[in-house]
């Protein structure tokens, strides 16, 4: 018997939850979503839109719910200068030509300072062995592997997983983190990460949610509408 059993991830209002929250309205796709899942863009004073991934920018901001490729063949066919225009009512709306990449570091880097927070705060473990032992004793609530890991190592911790419950948190095996051993280890200032487990429900959902709007955007499903009109007036908040 597993002692403590696994608990559902817990709604948190901490950065990046993955709980319910306020939604907006994707400027692009008109499809709501929680805006925890969502990207804030920002006008600055020299009109030039910035990523704010946080949502910690005063100011108006409106929201965008696609994957890279999308936001790239949109910005391409002057769809999102159109419109942040009408979202923001000004013409003098400039999209910088890296924004995409932009927006890619910013999530990048929220992801990788919540995995920091969560290793200092101590709700973090990682290596092979101490992994696998919270793993099959129904502590761990969340898994994750870094992008170069072996399949060997990850098929081993995705069972040992499923034997402590995975499939009661709604995963059959633990989700990959798109950077390096490398990358990890400098984000968590430990050496050789490549496997990491979160321990406490409140900390996994943190990590979730940031990890799942990280690879959302990087990978093409980001959950909102596809095609390739803009429909109706796009919304700005007034944060």
């Amino acid at each position: 018997m597993r002692n403590p059993r696994n608990e559902a991830l817990a709604p948190t209002d901490g950065d990046g939850a993955d709980g319910h929250g306020p939604e907006r309205t994707c400027v692009l796709t008109r499809q709501s979503a929680d805006k925890a899942e969502l990207i804030r863009l920002v006008l600055g004073p020299d009109g030039q839109v910035h990523p704010d991934v946080r949502a910690k920018a005063p100011g108006r901001g409106a929201w965008i719910g696609v994957s890279r490729p999308e936001l790239e063949t949109a910005i391409a066919k002057g769809k999102l200068k159109a419109a942040l225009s009408r979202a923001f009512k000004t013409q003098g709306v400039e999209i910088p030509a890296d924004l995409p990449e932009r927006i890619e570091q910013a999530l990048s880097r929220a992801s990788l300072d919540r995995l920091g927070m969560e290793a200092r705060s101590g709700t973090l473990i990682n290596g092979a062995d101490r992994v696998d032992e919270a793993c099959r004793r129904g502590k761990v609530h969340l898994l994750l592997h870094a992008a170069d890991a072996g399949a060997d190592g990850r098929r081993k911790l995705d069972q040992a997983w499923r034997v402590g419950g995975a499939e009661e948190l709604g995963h059959h095996q633990g989700l990959e983190i798109p950077a390096s051993r490398t990358i990890l280890s400098m984000a968590l200032g430990r050496e050789n990460v490549v496997h990491v487990a979160l321990t406490d429900p409140r900390a996994a959902a943190r990590v979730l949610g940031t990890l799942k709007r990280w690879r959302a955007f990087i990978v093409g499903t980001a959950g909102l509408g596809r095609g390739d009109d803009v429909v109706g007036q796009p919304l700005a908040d007034d944060e």
